[in-house]
């Protein structure tokens, strides 16, 4: 028997919660060393870790980072030891969470080589192709990595973030300027204003970082999507289509032509909640259509699948418990 199913709001709710707390920094994950590559990416181009330093020298990544910036394109590079603080295991994928910026990603890991795109800026083929040509075996991680950056900029879409060329300005300036600000507000009495501009200045720094992070999934939820409506074998014109159909499938159109017009102009976090409306919205119509199809009944309006709203629209709720927390009913 079906339980009664939670509320839209309720699941998204729990799946921004669930993203946001996938994407923070845990203990766990400082410990292997990825954190501290990423807060380095977001700095510049290209890091080197210290149990790396054999591989590139200063002066080659210097010049590396230099040649992506002139570029002005979002390339990340990152020369790994082969050891324990960086698990080969979704190392990519770990590092372009915490990293929290669209583009593509380039590891050397003691002598091997990989990378990862996201699709808004290379195609996971072209990705693959360039793998392939710049990785030999015995090359040097120079020779490797120039090779590499050469081949990808001219094809790589996309712009280089803008903390490449800001780093060591924000850090110092702004806090001299609140510090003497303080001081002439206290003189003139105004010290609240200094308070209060301070927190608001944080809150929208907090608010920034957040749609950052919750960009990243929305985004490739809003390409799985996309891809879905590739996907789909059907054409309005088909036998056997009927106003019905044509109808799901245009509001499915609909639903994902919505979805990346509210995304570009998300500014806050509390704009992404229109936007995965949108995509479950889509959702729903191609589940419709689907049953139109195969005639069998329509599905049941209800929240999408808590755990990955790529699955669809839920069918039935399930006991679920998170670490450290209580027992709870979410659509499945």
């Amino acid at each position: 028997m079906r339980t009664r199913a939670m509320s839209i709001g309720s699941a998204l709710g729990g799946l921004i919660l669930l993203l946001l707390l996938a994407l923070a920094p845990s203990a766990g994950a400082r410990a292997t060393g990825i954190s501290d590559a990423a807060a380095a990416l977001k700095q510049g181009p290209v890091y080197v870790d210290p149990g790396a330093a054999d591989q590139l020298s200063k002066a080659q990544a210097d010049a590396l980072a230099q040649k992506i910036k002139d570029a002005d394109k979002p390339l990340f590079i990152a020369v790994l030891p082969a050891n324990a603080q960086f698990p080969p295991e979704n190392l990519l994928a770990n590092l372009r969470t915490q990293t929290g910026i669209t583009g593509l990603y380039a590891v050397r890991l003691g002598d091997g080589f990989d990378a990862g795109a996201d699709r808004s800026v290379m195609s996971q083929q072209a990705v693959r192709n360039l793998v392939t040509s710049v990785k030999q075996p015995g090359v040097d991680a120079a020779t490797e990595l120039n090779n590499f950056v050469d081949q990808a900029l001219p094809t790589l879409r996309g712009s280089a973030p803008a903390g490449w060329g800001s780093a060591g300005t924000d850090d110092g300036v702004p806090v001299a300027g609140l510090v003497t600000l303080g001081a002439v507000a206290a003189a003139g009495g105004a010290g609240a204003y200094a308070v209060v501009r301070r927190n608001r200045l944080r809150k929208e720094a907090e608010e920034r970082d957040a749609l950052d992070k919750l960009r990243v999934v929305v985004d490739e939820d809003i390409t799985a999507f996309g891809e879905e409506l590739e996907r789909l074998d059907f054409h309005p014109a088909e036998a056997g289509a009927d106003d019905a159909m044509r109808g799901d499938y245009e509001r499915a159109l609909d639903s994902y032509d919505k979805a990346k017009s509210l995304m570009a102009a998300a500014a806050r976090p509390h704009d992404v909640r229109p936007v995965t409306q949108a995509l479950e919205d889509g959702r729903y119509s191609l589940a419709v259509l689907a049953a139109r199809r195969e005639s069998r009944p329509l599905p049941e309006r209800r929240a999408p699948c808590f755990f990955d709203p790529r699955h669809g629209p839920s069918t039935e709720d399930r006991t679920w418990t998170p670490a450290g927390g209580a027992a709870r009913q979410v659509p499945v």
